[in-house]
């Protein structure tokens, strides 16, 4: 596998308000539009084979917590999927792991959404392979990112995260395996078993695995198992085509 630093950098256009005409006389239609900057530092992590076909390929974003925020990318490969890349794993897929500044409280789905983006613009993702996890706040970012783009991601994995119950049926077509440990006294259990509980009643798929005897380190068993990767990779998102067929 191969490790690119990369740096996105742009503006994404976000109409706030607009009113095509006006109702009233009495007062005038305008338009009002702002710009939202994006910049995230990512490491991006080649499959071996890539460049020996115009094969097109699954796409796993990871999201680190919040201990690893800050302008040192090499912290992104502390804990996840790119720990076990500096191991010695290679992976049979795109890696996209980007950092949020230090001054940053969490992720946005909107940034988040603007790197996918820019990856499968400039890389061969199958469109209907691309994969969320993370760990913590990446956890919750997790949830939070298929919440806002129920129709992208072939499956999704949030790590000791939670999210909004009460938005149940925006997950409802994604399948989500979420991961916990019974003892984390930093993002209850309950977190996870809330949403799962929600999803599922509205007819999604959520799994949770519970480890009985981790705190807030539900992740390193999670990355470090072979079954995780496989069950990922073994969904595709119905009714997008992929560029290869």
């Amino acid at each position: 596998m191969r490790l690119r630093l990369g740096c996105l950098a742009l503006l994404i256009a976000m109409p706030l308000a607009a009113l095509a005409q006006s109702p009233d006389p009495s007062f005038e239609a305008s338009t009002f539009e702002a710009t939202m900057p994006v910049a995230l530092s990512y490491a991006l992590v080649l499959p071996d084979g890539y460049d020996d076909s115009d094969a097109a390929w699954p796409l796993v974003l990871f999201l680190h917590g919040s201990g690893e925020r800050g302008d040192d990318l090499s912290r992104v490969a502390i804990h996840g999927p790119l720990k076990e890349v500096r191991e010695g794993r290679a992976f049979p897929f795109v890696l996209v792991a980007p950092q949020l500044p230090a001054d940053r409280p969490r992720w946005e789905a909107r940034e988040l959404g603007a790197l996918l983006d820019h990856i499968e613009a400039t890389h061969r993702i199958d469109p209907t392979r691309v994969y969320v996890t993370g760990l913590s706040m990446g956890g919750y970012a997790t949830w939070d990112l298929v919440m806002h783009f129920p129709d992208r991601f072939a499956a999704a994995a949030p790590v000791c995260g939670g999210g909004l119950p009460f938005r149940a049926p925006a997950f409802a077509q994604t399948p989500i395996w979420a991961f916990h440990g019974a003892l984390d006294p930093i993002v209850p259990l309950e977190r996870s078993a809330e949403m799962a509980r929600a999803v599922n009643a509205m007819g999604g798929e959520v799994k949770l695995t519970v480890y009985p005897e981790a705190t807030h380190d539900a992740w390193t068993a999670t990355y470090a198992d072979p079954a995780f990767y496989a069950w990922m990779l073994d969904h595709r998102r119905e009714g997008a085509t992929s560029e290869s067929e």
